[in-house]
C-alpha cells in the first residue's frame, strides 16, 4: 500500500481489510482489496495529534491512541467517536483488544501495559 505519510501501527479489520496510523496525524482504513476506503479524521471531523496504536474491537469499532494526547478513543461505524481513555496515560503506544471489552494499552512513558474494561452502548 504506498502513499501514506510515516505509516506506525497497523491492524485487521473484521472485513478482512486494516486500519493504519500514520505520523502526519490521521488514521487510514483500507478494504481487503487494500484500496483506500476513509480517513478517520475526515469522516469523524476529528483532530489527532499524533495517533499511534490501533486496533479494532469484536463489533468493528477502530479504537486509536494518541500519544500526543494521551487519551484513546473508540471510532463506531455509526455515531459519533467516544473518549475512553482521557486520563492515566502518559505514552500510549501500541494496543489491543479483547472479545472480553478488554483494552491493553501499552503505556511507553511508564514502561507498563494497563488494562481497561469498557463497554460502549448504543444511544
Amino acid at each position: 500500500v504506498p502513499n501514506l505519510q510515516g505509516p506506525r501501527y497497523v491492524s485487521p479489520v473484521p472485513s478482512g481489510g486494516f486500519v493504519v496510523s500514520e505520523e502526519c496525524g490521521d488514521v487510514k482504513v483500507f478494504m481487503s482489496s487494500h484500496k483506500f476506503l476513509c480517513s478517520l479524521s475526515s469522516k469523524y471531523g476529528h483532530r489527532f495529534g499524533n495517533p499511534a496504536g490501533v486496533c479494532v474491537d469484536k463489533e468493528g469499532s477502530i479504537l486509536v491512541a494518541d500519544e500526543q494526547r494521551r487519551t484513546v478513543h473508540l471510532f463506531p461505524e455509526h455515531g459519533a467517536p467516544v473518549c475512553l481513555v482521557s486520563t492515566g496515560l502518559q505514552r500510549p503506544a501500541g494496543m489491543a483488544c479483547s472479545s472480553f471489552g478488554h483494552l491493553f494499552v501499552a503505556d511507553a512513558g511508564e514502561n507498563c501495559v494497563k488494562v481497561f474494561k469498557y463497554c460502549v452502548r448504543p444511544p
